[in-house]
């Protein structure tokens, strides 16, 4: 049977503070020149790194200065993933096209503002845009129902790396972070070993997840529908072929998109930064058995659609059951990455946020810390190989706003 059904676009924490932090950073971001526009991939349509609608693939990048001009950041866009029957509704818009599409906002670890981002602003900063649907790892022509979709984003990260490395100055390179947030997140983490790879006179390679260990979690309810969600997703956008080896030699390849099974292979150190209580996988990738799948995404965990309700899913309104559900879904995604053999070179810092893209807001915030650090300064201190980051929030019975 093929799955026909799409994992959702990006979702972000709806707490109001940081919604409202946000739309600051963004007045701020303006005034202070860190809007940062389009660049079109040369030659993209010869290349094929082409958007789900043929127009070109493209970046974002903010040249570096000073003692950071040799040093880079690559941050690939999330954007969740599309399938059968959904690649086609992207034609034309952010996560299908570059047409029209605005400025970039570098907020966060791409802020150039050395007092919200004091080890990294002044590096070459580059956000590559997310356009295909598979997390970067597909190469395919689809018919979606009539609809000509192209699912070409291996094409395209690959064109952004040789325009990087060819034209400007990515060879040069001596510290280097490959990051990504959600969909983007997955893909920082299936990619890593083969940007290591791209750059291999860099001195310092490292690469970045945030909020994309996304869990097969086969003990608790709806498992057949993640992995066959998976499975399509796989073979819809052509990508067994890129999926790591260490992983496809091993097991069914259709599990090779979920992290657990990828993660332990990874040589290049990796950092995991993730909500324990990923709002984005509550939401879609996990379902109660009847009876509670009734009011689980009205009144439980995404009570922000009630109108009687204020706009920030809280969990107040879940039964004893469903609550336990999300208790459960957080100790199987600690089980994951505590299962994953640990090395010295991986860092971790997991938070028990009811969240999902909890970064940027969250970058600096003294608000925010584990282990008296923010995730800033866990970052940059595991980077620099300054301290190592072993930072888990084991709060599974209180998840947090945040």
């Amino acid at each position: 049977m093929t799955v026909r059904s799409e994992i959702h676009g990006q979702t972000t924490s709806c707490v109001t503070i940081y919604l409202g932090l946000a739309l600051l950073a963004s007045i701020i971001a303006q005034v202070n020149g860190q809007m940062v526009p389009l660049t079109i991939i040369d030659k993209a349509q010869e290349k094929l790194a082409i958007c789900i609608d043929g127009t070109p693939g493209g970046y974002h990048f903010d040249p570096g200065f000073g003692d950071g001009a040799n040093n880079w950041i690559i941050m690939l866009m999330g954007g969740g993933w599309c399938g059968l029957n959904i690649c086609q509704y992207r034609i034309g818009k952010d996560l299908g096209s570059t047409t029209n599409i605005p400025p970039q906002n570098f907020e966060g670890i791409l802020s150039s503002d050395q007092s919200i981002n004091p080890d990294f602003y002044n590096w070459n900063r580059v956000f590559i845009r997310y356009c295909d649907g598979g997390s970067f790892m597909g190469d395919a022509q689809r018919d979606d129902n009539g609809h000509i979709v192209e699912l070409r984003g291996l094409r395209v990260f690959t064109a952004v790396m040789d325009e990087l490395l060819n034209v400007k100055g990515m060879k040069k390179t001596e510290n280097a972070i490959l990051a990504g947030g959600s969909a983007g997140a997955l893909a920082a983490i299936l990619l890593c070993d083969r940007y290591r790879a791209l750059i291999p006179d860099a001195k310092r390679v490292k690469c970045l997840s945030q909020s994309g260990f996304f869990i097969r979690a086969k003990d608790l309810p709806d498992a057949n529908r993640r992995e066959g969600g998976f499975a399509h997703i796989i073979d819809f956008h052509n990508m067994i072929d890129a999926l790591p080896k260490s992983c496809t030699s091993k097991m069914n390849a259709s599990l090779c998109l979920f992290p657990e099974y990828v993660v332990g292979d990874v040589q290049t150190p990796l950092f995991l930064l993730n909500p324990i209580f990923d709002t984005f996988q509550l939401q879609h990738l996990v379902r109660p058995n009847p009876p509670e799948l009734d009011g689980w995404n009205t009144t439980c965990i995404n009570n922000s659609l009630d109108p009687s309700h204020p706009p920030c899913p809280d969990l107040t309104r879940c039964t004893p059951s469903q609550m336990q559900l999300v208790k459960d879904y957080g100790g199987a995604l600690l089980d994951a990455i505590n299962e994953i053999q640990d090395i010295p070179s991986r860092g971790l810092f997991l938070s028990s946020c009811y969240a999902h893209d909890f970064v940027p807001a969250t970058w600096s915030a003294a608000s925010y810390r584990l282990q008296d650090k923010t995730i800033s300064q866990a970052f940059s201190d595991w980077y620099f190989d300054r301290s190592p980051a072993k930072m888990i929030d084991n709060r599974i019975d209180a998840p947090l706003k945040c």
